[in-house]
């Protein structure tokens, strides 16, 4: 650890590469492959699992805290359920991907504010939080916009 954190080297850098997947996924959707279509599911499905690991985490909080109603167990099932509902156009045929993709990236841009509301991460956690959270939800939101116009 260095004076900067409370979180390991091995735990950024690690966040850090989780972004990767989303990196590859956004080069894969403006490449012009045939596989394309692949990398905006892909890119889809991954930041849909990432923010429903979120909300597992804010579970988790809660739970360790010991403090709390029922309110951070609500919070801590919505990016599940919000990931849920965003997958719909695309079972239904309706007007998918870009638009889910650039909702679930806002989402996720946005999901450092539930920390700061649970006020249960330390400040090193919420840091790195925000720091993935933007990026993730930036390379996502991208991956929408190009998916508007492959799509």
């Amino acid at each position: 650890m260095d004076g900067n954190s409370d979180l390991t080297r091995a735990a950024r850098w690690l966040g850090y590469a989780g972004l990767l997947p989303q990196f590859a996924c956004l080069a894969f959707a403006l490449s012009g492959h045939e596989w394309r279509f692949v990398a905006l599911a892909g890119g889809f499905a991954y930041a849909a699992a990432i923010f429903s690991f979120l909300g597992g985490v804010w579970w988790g909080q809660a739970l360790a805290s010991g403090r709390g109603g029922a309110g951070p167990y609500l919070v801590a099932v919505m990016p599940s359920l919000i990931a849920a509902v965003l997958f719909l156009p695309w079972s239904f045929g309706w007007d998918w991907p870009g638009p889910a993709l650039m909702y679930l990236g806002t989402f996720i841009l946005i999901s450092p504010l539930v920390d700061r509301a649970l006020g249960y991460a330390s400040r090193g956690f919420v840091r790195l939080r925000i720091q993935l959270s933007v990026g993730l939800g930036v390379l996502t939101v991208m991956l929408g916009i190009a998916a508007q116009a492959i799509v």
